[in-house]
């Protein structure tokens, strides 16, 4: 089944030519050229994977990726003009996935992509052995991808519950920032350790009652997280 993209870009150029050179490898595509048209389209279907530029009329791409986060983990890349750090970390804090710098090479673009679905395809393999993890008063439905602390549905990112999922898997193995960086984003991920950090925080303002004496994701100090083992 063929590969299903949207592309949200107000310049019709840069979608023009990514459409076309996806459409190529066999993908179909969607193109949104504000933040509203993209989130309609974003609700109303479904698919592979989201490029979402950052700078959009009617609604910015990091309020269009926070509002699909509200009912989708669909892998999200953001697409930016500005090369600062703090940008791309403010991406991820949203909830996307990666992000591309432009001006980009579209051979980079669909590399990218490739390496995410790749990549989710895998998990989602992974996922079809149906399994249920239970630490202390947190129940993690790995097969469904929910998180459930008490009776209440925690709403995670797909990178945050997959961070999640990994420690849960081996509890009280410390993983550094760098094993987690690569065994969650990939080995080709260009980001560097602090969005690991930004994860691990967001992930326990969600799940811990109080994020600053965690009781499920811990810290080793000099080396790295774990989960303890309840």
């Amino acid at each position: 089944m063929a590969k299903k993209v949207l592309v949200v870009d107000d310049e019709k150029l840069i979608v023009k030519g990514i459409r076309f050179s996806l459409e190529q490898d066999g993908m179909e595509v969607d193109a949104a050229y504000d933040g509203e048209e993209a989130l309609q389209l974003a609700t109303q279907n479904k698919y592979d994977i989201i490029l979402l530029d950052v700078m959009l009329p009617k609604l910015t791409g990091f309020e269009v990726c926070q509002q699909i986060r509200e009912f989708s983990d669909v892998p999200i890349v953001m697409l930016t003009a500005k090369g600062e750090d703090m940008d791309k970390i403010l991406g991820l804090e949203y909830g996307a996935d990666d992000y591309i710098t432009k001006p980009f090479n579209i051979l980079e673009v669909k590399a990218r992509i490739k390496a995410i679905i790749r990549r989710t395809g895998r998990r989602q393999g992974a996922e079809e052995q149906k399994k249920l993890i239970l630490v202390g008063d947190m129940k993690i439905d790995a097969d469904n991808r929910r998180v459930y602390v008490g009776d209440r549905e925690m709403n995670l990112t797909a990178k945050e519950f997959d961070v999640l999922e990994l420690l849960a898997t081996h509890p009280n193995t410390v993983y550094s920032r760098e094993n987690l960086l690569k065994a969650v984003w990939g080995s080709d991920y260009p980001g560097d350790v602090r969005t690991v950090d930004v994860h691990i925080r967001r992930l326990r303002e969600k799940i811990e009652q109080n994020p600053g004496e965690p009781k499920y994701v811990h810290t080793k100090w000099g080396v790295g997280y774990f989960l303890r083992e309840q």
